[in-house]
């Protein structure tokens, strides 16, 4: 099994945890036991319990972010699969400095492509890309290695130079 379908399997537990937990308010604590039973490898419910973690105590700082990228929606209108998803990813842009910024979001897209309407990709897709510019702006982006952030102007270049 490939290292991207473990991760796909373990973002779509972590959804699944945080929509039960937000539907019916049960106790996180047994959702993350009960649900993340099915993943064998030991580094992928490390991931799945740091991004609970984290989603979860920076809720409110997401869905701020969010809602200034739908100006014209109230945040009780977006579907709550397509919150629990751009959350997840602004996590993973904020909080996981080893995973490329495109890998999150296109996960995203996926994960919604599965389990939400047919235009929660391009929604999803528009709102984490401005938060991704956004993020790339102010300084707030902390990417680090081969292939995690792609610097346009650095290709610009090595063209001119060729």
């Amino acid at each position: 099994m490939s290292q991207v379908f473990k991760r796909r399997l373990a973002r779509e537990r972590v959804l699944q945890i945080l929509y039960a937990c937000e539907m019916e308010g049960n106790s996180l604590n047994d959702l993350v036991q009960n649900v993340l039973i099915d993943l064998s490898n030991e580094a992928d419910k490390k991931f799945s319990q740091e991004l609970i973690q984290k989603v979860t105590l920076n809720k409110k700082i997401f869905d701020e972010m969010i809602s200034k990228r739908v100006a014209n929606w109230e945040m009780n209108r977006i579907a709550l699969i397509d919150k629990i998803l751009l959350r997840m990813a602004i996590c993973e842009l904020l909080y996981f400095e080893d995973i490329p910024p495109k890998v999150s979001i296109n996960e995203a897209i996926e994960i919604a492509k599965i389990y939400s309407t047919s235009a929660s990709g391009k929604f999803i897709n528009g709102i984490l890309d401005a938060i991704l510019n956004e993020l790339k702006e102010t300084g707030k982006l902390h990417k680090s290695g081969r292939g995690l952030v792609e610097d346009s102007t650095t290709k610009f270049d090595k063209k001119k130079q060729i």
